[in-house]
Protein backbone atom coordinates (compact mmCIF):
# COMPACT_ATOMS: atom_id res chain seq x y z
CA UNK A 1 0.00 0.00 0.00
CA UNK A 2 1.37 3.18 -0.63
CA UNK A 3 0.45 5.85 1.57
CA UNK A 4 -0.36 9.44 -0.50
CA UNK A 5 1.06 12.68 0.34
CA UNK A 6 -2.61 14.13 -0.20
CA UNK A 7 -3.16 11.28 3.00
CA UNK A 8 0.20 12.51 4.97
CA UNK A 9 -0.99 15.76 4.82
CA UNK A 10 -4.19 15.27 5.87
CA UNK A 11 -3.08 13.24 8.85
CA UNK A 12 -0.49 15.78 10.01
CA UNK A 13 -2.67 18.53 9.44
CA UNK A 14 -5.59 16.91 11.85
CA UNK A 15 -3.29 15.97 14.26
CA UNK A 16 -2.53 19.39 14.53
CA UNK A 17 -6.62 20.51 14.42
CA UNK A 18 -6.95 17.72 17.42
CA UNK A 19 -4.16 19.36 19.61
CA UNK A 20 -6.37 22.09 19.45
CA UNK A 21 -10.10 20.78 19.64
CA UNK A 22 -12.36 22.42 19.88
CA UNK A 23 -10.75 25.98 19.21
CA UNK A 24 -10.75 27.35 15.58
CA UNK A 25 -6.92 27.14 13.81
CA UNK A 26 -6.08 29.37 11.13
CA UNK A 27 -4.71 27.52 7.83
CA UNK A 28 -1.12 29.40 8.48
CA UNK A 29 -0.57 27.88 11.97
CA UNK A 30 -0.95 23.92 9.70
CA UNK A 31 1.14 24.99 7.37
CA UNK A 32 3.59 26.36 9.55
CA UNK A 33 3.50 24.06 12.37
CA UNK A 34 3.67 20.66 9.90
CA UNK A 35 5.52 22.29 6.90
CA UNK A 36 2.75 21.80 4.54
CA UNK A 37 2.13 23.21 1.05
CA UNK A 38 -0.50 25.93 1.61
CA UNK A 39 -2.65 25.75 -1.76
CA UNK A 40 -2.31 21.63 -1.61
CA UNK A 41 -3.50 21.50 2.50
CA UNK A 42 -6.53 23.78 1.67
CA UNK A 43 -7.61 21.76 -1.27
CA UNK A 44 -7.34 18.44 1.58
CA UNK A 45 -9.13 21.08 4.50
CA UNK A 46 -11.85 20.76 1.54
CA UNK A 47 -12.44 17.60 0.98
CA UNK A 48 -12.02 16.97 5.05
CA UNK A 49 -15.04 19.85 5.41
CA UNK A 50 -16.98 17.63 2.75
CA UNK A 51 -16.32 14.81 4.59
CA UNK A 52 -17.86 16.17 8.07
CA UNK A 53 -14.25 15.82 9.81
CA UNK A 54 -13.61 19.11 9.87
CA UNK A 55 -15.53 22.64 10.36
CA UNK A 56 -14.91 25.68 8.96
CA UNK A 57 -15.56 29.65 9.70
CA UNK A 58 -14.95 32.01 7.84
CA UNK A 59 -13.65 35.99 8.45
CA UNK A 60 -10.66 37.30 10.88
CA UNK A 61 -11.39 34.83 13.80
CA UNK A 62 -12.34 32.09 11.55
CA UNK A 63 -10.18 29.00 10.57
CA UNK A 64 -10.42 25.29 11.35
CA UNK A 65 -11.44 23.22 13.79
CA UNK A 66 -12.28 18.94 13.95
CA UNK A 67 -15.92 18.80 13.28
CA UNK A 68 -16.55 15.97 16.60
CA UNK A 69 -13.69 14.83 18.72
CA UNK A 70 -10.32 12.84 17.95
CA UNK A 71 -11.78 9.82 19.48
CA UNK A 72 -14.24 9.76 16.72
CA UNK A 73 -12.19 10.42 14.10
CA UNK A 74 -10.72 6.92 12.74
CA UNK A 75 -7.35 7.17 9.99
CA UNK A 76 -9.63 5.11 7.67
CA UNK A 77 -12.37 7.51 7.32
CA UNK A 78 -9.68 9.91 6.56
CA UNK A 79 -8.13 8.32 3.57
CA UNK A 80 -11.37 7.38 2.30
CA UNK A 81 -12.09 11.71 2.48
CA UNK A 82 -9.28 12.14 0.76
CA UNK A 83 -8.34 9.24 -1.24
CA UNK A 84 -11.12 6.96 -1.58
CA UNK A 85 -11.52 3.17 -0.82
CA UNK A 86 -8.63 1.87 0.83
CA UNK A 87 -8.32 -1.25 -1.09
CA UNK A 88 -9.21 -1.13 -4.90
CA UNK A 89 -7.78 -3.33 -7.63
CA UNK A 90 -7.99 -1.58 -11.09
CA UNK A 91 -10.04 0.38 -9.77
CA UNK A 92 -12.55 -1.76 -8.35
CA UNK A 93 -13.39 -2.86 -5.05
CA UNK A 94 -11.54 -6.25 -3.80
CA UNK A 95 -14.93 -8.62 -3.61
CA UNK A 96 -16.17 -6.95 -7.18
CA UNK A 97 -13.00 -8.61 -8.59
CA UNK A 98 -13.83 -12.23 -10.47
CA UNK A 99 -10.71 -14.45 -11.97
CA UNK A 100 -10.78 -17.50 -14.47
CA UNK A 101 -8.72 -20.05 -13.94
CA UNK A 102 -5.47 -20.36 -12.03
CA UNK A 103 -6.51 -16.69 -10.78
CA UNK A 104 -9.85 -17.78 -9.23
CA UNK A 105 -8.83 -17.45 -5.91
CA UNK A 106 -7.34 -14.06 -5.89
CA UNK A 107 -10.23 -12.41 -4.72
CA UNK A 108 -10.38 -13.95 -1.46
CA UNK A 109 -6.71 -12.83 -1.15
CA UNK A 110 -7.60 -8.72 -1.97
CA UNK A 111 -10.56 -9.28 0.47
CA UNK A 112 -8.45 -10.71 2.98
CA UNK A 113 -5.56 -7.40 2.16
CA UNK A 114 -8.55 -4.87 2.41
CA UNK A 115 -9.84 -6.66 5.74
CA UNK A 116 -6.18 -6.22 7.42
CA UNK A 117 -6.06 -2.45 6.32
CA UNK A 118 -9.51 -1.87 8.21
CA UNK A 119 -8.22 -3.60 11.28
CA UNK A 120 -5.61 -0.91 11.51
CA UNK A 121 -7.01 2.12 9.78
CA UNK A 122 -10.78 1.84 11.42
CA UNK A 123 -9.78 1.03 14.71
CA UNK A 124 -6.71 3.69 14.97
CA UNK A 125 -8.09 7.33 15.41
CA UNK A 126 -6.23 10.98 16.18
CA UNK A 127 -6.46 10.55 19.75
CA UNK A 128 -4.51 7.15 19.54
CA UNK A 129 -1.77 9.57 17.52
CA UNK A 130 -2.08 12.43 19.17
CA UNK A 131 -1.07 10.31 22.72
CA UNK A 132 0.82 7.66 21.27
CA UNK A 133 -1.29 5.09 22.76
CA UNK A 134 -2.15 3.02 19.59
CA UNK A 135 -4.26 0.23 19.84
CA UNK A 136 -2.64 -2.93 21.47
CA UNK A 137 -3.09 -5.35 18.43
CA UNK A 138 -1.49 -2.34 15.78
CA UNK A 139 1.15 -1.58 18.65
CA UNK A 140 1.98 -5.49 18.49
CA UNK A 141 2.19 -5.62 14.95
CA UNK A 142 5.29 -2.39 14.96
CA UNK A 143 7.05 -4.65 17.78
CA UNK A 144 7.24 -8.22 15.63
CA UNK A 145 10.91 -8.26 14.25
CA UNK A 146 10.77 -7.39 10.86
CA UNK A 147 8.08 -4.20 11.04
CA UNK A 148 10.30 -1.47 10.98
CA UNK A 149 12.81 -3.73 7.81
CA UNK A 150 12.22 -2.89 4.23
CA UNK A 151 11.80 -6.13 1.74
Amino acid sequence: MEISAKTDYAVRALLGLAARYPNLVKVDVLVEEQKLPRKFLEAILGDLRRANLVRSQRGAEGGYALARPAAQITIGSVIRAVDGPLAEVRGLRPHEMTYQGLAEHMPQLWVAVRASLRRVLDETTLAHLLSGKLPTHVRKLTEAPDAWQSR
